[in-house]
């Protein structure tokens, strides 16, 4: 079973400039992707998918390939996840007649993961071959069973699309447990994607992880420069 991991990192973000370049510890934060990943001994090749140079030397740099660049009408703020994948999947087949059955999706923007998680992950998929795609989750702090959105500056329940908010005041214990979707993994069918035109589909298992730390933010990078001057084998790992 070929299983690349592919790590997009287009250079275009407008929240904080450079982002997936930026230092992290002393390291570009797509270097952290790139360096789990190949600590994961499933994965047989690594790949960044961007749009930018810059970005792939350095990519290069630590150890991943940039076999091509990704064309800018794919590279956007409103290019989707699918995009990419069917971009490269397309290259990679008609330039090197490779096509790998799964597809490790890392994003750049979580940069603390171990490898057992990873591996844990491929593993989970490879056993259900009833699965379209595998993603990961956290549990949420708060049940989203107690979120609300504001209606005509009133508090409406979102799950129970009612102005009388009571239920939010049950104790957790008494609620369903929810989950954030995280960046730490997905695991992708190479041949769903093409079939279907889409990356996750209908049969998605649900994979959960440690809480991900995700940067999105300047204040998101000042937080994880925090945790690592707390705790620096979180770069310690990565780059011995």
């Amino acid at each position: 079973m070929d299983i690349l991991a592919i790590i997009p990192a287009r250079s275009g973000s407008k929240g904080v400039a450079g982002k997936n370049i930026r230092l992290l510890g002393g390291y570009p934060l797509l270097a952290y992707s790139i360096a789990v990943a190949k600590l994961v001994k499933s994965i047989d090749r690594v790949i960044v998918s961007t749009d930018s140079q810059e970005y792939a030397d350095i990519a290069k740099d630590y150890g991943a390939e940039v076999p091509f660049l990704r064309p800018a009408v794919i590279a956007g703020d409103n290019s989707g996840d699918y995009d990419f994948f069917q971009h490269a999947i397309n290259w990679l087949q008609e330039n090197e007649g490779y096509r790998p059955e799964f597809l490790v999706h890392l994003r750049p923007t979580t940069p603390f993961r171990e490898a057992r998680y990873i591996e844990g992950a491929i593993e989970a998929i490879k056993k259900d071959t009833t699965a379209t795609a595998l993603r990961s989750l956290h549990e949420m702090s708060e049940s989203a069973y107690k979120t609300f959105e504001i209606e005509n500056a009133y508090m409406k329940s979102v799950f129970l699309g009612s102005f009388d908010i009571e239920a939010s005041n049950l104790p957790r214990q008494m609620v369903k447990t929810t989950y954030d979707a995280n960046g730490y993994v997905d695991v992708l069918r190479t041949s769903y994607i093409l079939e279907h035109k889409k990356i996750h589909g209908d049969q998605v298992i649900a994979y959960v992880t440690p809480r991900a730390y995700e940067v999105d933010t300047p204040e998101d990078f000042k937080y994880l420069e925090y945790l690592i001057s707390k705790n620096p084998m979180l770069v310690k790992n990565f780059f011995k």
